[in-house]
């Protein structure tokens, strides 16, 4: 992984300690709101670490793929790239 680990390791033990705390709040009956928020500050999160990967994925191993010349691993490259671009749409 060509992400910053620190960055990465960092955001997904927050996202972990919020889940853990989402977990509590289940199992508390608490308000379905608060719930909620803390799902989606979690979610955010998640996105974020998940950008700092796709970032570094792209800028790493997309670029040298195409820096490569060769056309099968480009091909490969964009592939993966288009197939996360669908999951992120949906």
């Amino acid at each position: 992984m060509r992400a910053d680990k620190q960055t990465v390791t960092r955001l997904l033990k927050t996202a972990r300690g919020q889940l853990d705390g989402i977990l509590a709040m289940v199992e508390n009956d608490r308000y379905c709101v608060d719930i909620s928020n803390q799902v989606m500050a979690t979610q955010s999160i998640l996105t974020k670490a998940n950008k700092e990967i796709l970032k570094a994925h792209i800028g790493g191993c997309v670029q040298e793929a195409f820096e490569s010349g060769d056309p099968a691993l480009q091909a490969e490259k964009m592939d993966e790239v288009l197939a996360l671009v669908d999951k992120l749409g949906r």
